[in-house]
Order: C-alpha cells, then sequence, then structure tokens
C-alpha cells in the first residue's frame, strides 16, 4: 500500500519558507518540485559560489542537496515535525556534477515511527546520468 503525503508540495514549501527563510526563501537555494507517495524531487538552484576547483559543483553541495531531499520526503509524509534531525548521510560522487541546478529524486525505504531511511540520485538538469546516490537515516521525534 502506497502513503499518500500528509502535506502537499506547497505546504512543506511554506514551511520551510517559515523555519528556514535562508535557504528556502527570497533567492532560495533549494526548489521542491514535487511531493508524492514516500518521495520527492528537489532542485538546488545553481549558484558559481558553489564551484570547486575544477568547474565542478562541490561535494558538500551535492551532499547538502541529498539531505534536504530525505528531510522534505520525510515532512510530507508525516506532516511539520521540523525536528526531525540527519543520523546519517552517506553518498557516493559517481561523476562530476555539472555548473548547473541539481535534482535529487528521494524515496524513502522505511518510515517508523522513530527512524526514517531515504535514498537519493542525484542529477545534472538535463541529463539522466547519476552524479551521485545517497543514503541517509532521520531521528523523528516522538509526536
Amino acid at each position: 500500500m502506497t502513503q499518500a503525503p500528509v502535506l502537499t508540495r506547497d505546504e512543506v514549501q511554506n514551511l520551510l519558507e517559515k523555519e528556514f527563510p535562508q535557504t528556502f526563501g527570497e533567492n532560495p537555494t533549494f526548489v521542491i518540485e514535487h511531493v508524492g507517495p514516500l518521495s520527492c524531487r528537489l532542485r538546488s538552484v545553481y549558484d558559481a559560489r558553489q564551484i570547486r576547483p575544477g568547474g565542478t559543483l562541490s561535494g558538500p553541495t551535492v551532499m547538502a542537496l541529498a539531505d534536504a531531499a530525505i528531510y522534505v520526503a520525510i515532512l510530507a509524509a508525516i506532516g511539520p515535525q521540523t525536528l526531525a534531525v540527519t543520523t546519517n548521510l552517506s553518498c557516493n560522487f559517481l561523476r562530476k556534477p555539472e555548473p548547473r541546478d541539481l535534482l535529487a529524486d528521494c524515496r524513502l525505504l522505511k518510515l517508523g515511527k522513530r527512524l526514517a531511511v531515504g535514498e537519493v540520485s542525484v542529477f545534472s538538469e538535463g541529463t539522466t546520468e547519476l552524479v551521485a546516490h545517497a543514503t541517509g537515516t532521520y531521528s523523528i521525534p516522538p509526536r
């Protein structure tokens, strides 16, 4: 059985604009493109400050996107539990990300009462080849 999101894309976006205005507010770092059953798609808006030597996007940029995507998928699935926190994040960097927007497709593999586990596929906009694959675990506070 597929679990429908508790919050819509707009509801999650509004919540994050309020809680994290520096990241989701005006001139956002991340934009939620879609939320679905135990899933989401998040965009990292390109900024030249994300470039590392060699002309590629930095690893921290990719990892921040993956982490945020899992967080968005969790919030969409359980509602406004903004105190959920990352307990583990592992990322495999597969190829150089191009200096443009990144897209993260996240799906939650497990959503329990206290823990959520997600996986994220990261792509450069306009390509289908993975630039990174991440898995992460979040601790969910008691409701």
